[in-house]
């Protein structure tokens, strides 16, 4: 969501980073880009220069004039400005005494109902709550029977359908359902419009005095742009809400409406959707997301994602037959799907420092899940014995691979070469070597990952 604003700061900063000293022209004209930058990815034009006007002084500052490294303390600044912005610390939820009631608000087509799900499917997975979820939306057709699918889907129980109910009388049913059942959340899904209207903020209103929520969550689209800014506001004026979810974060938004909605609302921003899948919701860190944006990664959520996602006993089960320098194709394809659980190529790549500089010629290199499909594609078109012994695999066999997996001869090519040099490593780590490590083939300053990651085995 951030690549956009990352790309743009990362190019002003570079310039400052090369420089021995900063005079206050070096700091103008650098945050004359910066303002231009945050404008052009949506953020609101308020924001933009609160932002700068919060950054200059301490930019000229005798700290920063004095320092060895000016151009390195511009770029502390504007970092702690961002955490500050987008909010000091992670916001949780505040479910207090159960059954909690949460009500999601927001416009039709925000991805509300999936969103529901979604928080339903991590506070019981993750927080170990009883949640029911209700659908309150009697006016799109079939909006109930989908959060029912979904909820059936996600394992979590759902208010049964009656027809012809009013959402203020659905809402009080589900309090009441959850209170003899037992819950400790309530996440109550109302009903949105394709745009902000009187007769939709008198309903969510109503619904709001009749159960008084704990949290009331906006979920808003991040591909919005600067108007999810104004559709925050009126659901904060309107309504009051106590947290943000955006939407679509893995998507080509620009990023700015996640600076804006939470400087103009006060709302902190509690969740992203990161994808389409019903465990696809990310708990927003401000200090995380704001080394994404400058550039420096974001190294824990990658290992908090690794240990949510990743199975625990084939891993150990392939670290056993590492120590013993035994590593076949069998062994390559369950690390290709274990990369893919963790968010795929790209995914793992951009929360990695120093990764936005390089983009060019990691789309060069062909660095997309794409890949990893193909190569899982290749191993699966191997027979067991294949598989177990890939030194047996021969140019015929080649053919036959490449034809079964639907991709060139020279691309099973490579995946053998790959596993016959990650091989070689194990049977070193075995031995008691040391593990080398490196993208040297992608040209210096590039984050160290393992060379399976890369495709052709380049290390």
């Amino acid at each position: 969501m951030f690549d956009a604003l990352q790309t743009r700061l990362t190019g002003v900063f570079d310039g400052l980073r090369g420089r021995g000293a900063l005079g206050e022209a070096d700091v103008d004209e650098a945050l004359r880009e910066v303002r231009a930058a945050l404008v052009d990815a949506d953020v609101a034009l308020a924001v933009a220069d609160d932002f700068v006007a919060k950054v200059r002084p301490r930019a000229v500052g005798e700290e920063v004039i004095r320092s060895v490294t000016p151009g390195q303390q511009v770029v502390k600044i504007v970092h702690d400005t961002l955490v500050e912005t987008l909010g000091a610390e992670n916001a949780g939820l505040d479910l207090g005494s159960p059954p909690a009631p949460i009500l999601m608000v927001g416009l039709q087509g925000s991805g509300k109902t999936t969103t529901s799900a979604k928080l339903g499917l991590m506070l019981q997975t993750r927080d170990k709550k009883r949640v029911l979820m209700a659908s309150l939306d009697v006016r799109r057709p079939a909006a109930m029977e989908q959060l029912k699918i979904l909820g059936e889907q996600a394992g979590v129980p759902t208010l049964p359908i009656v027809a012809n109910q009013m959402p203020v009388d659905i809402a009080r049913r589900a309090m009441a359902a959850a209170r003899v059942g037992g819950y400790d959340a309530v996440i109550l899904d109302t009903a949105g419009r394709q745009h902000i209207d009187e007769g939709l903020m008198l309903e969510v209103a109503q619904v709001r005095d009749a159960v008084k929520p704990h949290e009331t969550i906006l979920v808003a689209d991040s591909l919005t742009g600067q108007d999810a800014v104004n559709i925050a506001k009126a659901f904060q004026d309107r309504v009051g809400i106590s947290g943000i979810i955006l939407t679509r974060a893995d998507g080509d938004a620009r990023g700015g409406a996640a600076l804006s909605m939470r400087a103009i609302t006060g709302a902190p921003i509690k969740f992203l959707g990161v994808g389409e899948k019903l465990d696809a919701l990310e708990a927003f860190h401000p200090s995380r997301v704001a080394n994404r944006i400058l550039d420096m990664g974001d190294v824990v959520s990658l290992v908090e994602r690794a240990a949510e996602t990743l199975d625990k006993e084939k891993a150990e089960k392939i670290a056993r037959k590492m120590k013993k320098g035994e590593f076949d194709m069998d062994d390559l394809a369950e690390q290709l799907r274990q990369m893919r659980k963790l968010g795929g190529m790209q995914g793992v790549l951009s929360m990695l420092p120093g990764v936005g500089k390089v983009k060019d010629q990691l789309a060069a290199a062909g660095l997309d899940d794409k890949l990893l499909k193909r190569q899982e594609a290749i191993i699966q078109s191997m027979t067991k014995r294949e598989r177990v012994k890939p030194e047996i695999v021969n140019g015929s066999r080649r053919k036959r691979i490449a034809g079964g997996a639907g991709v060139e001869v020279s691309e099973v090519n490579k995946l053998l070469k790959m596993h016959r040099q990650m091989a070689d490593m194990m049977k070193k780590m075995g031995k008691g070597g040391r593990m080398p490590f490196g993208m040297g083939g992608l040209g210096g300053g590039m984050p160290q990952l393992p060379p399976g990651m890369m495709p052709g085995g380049r290390r």
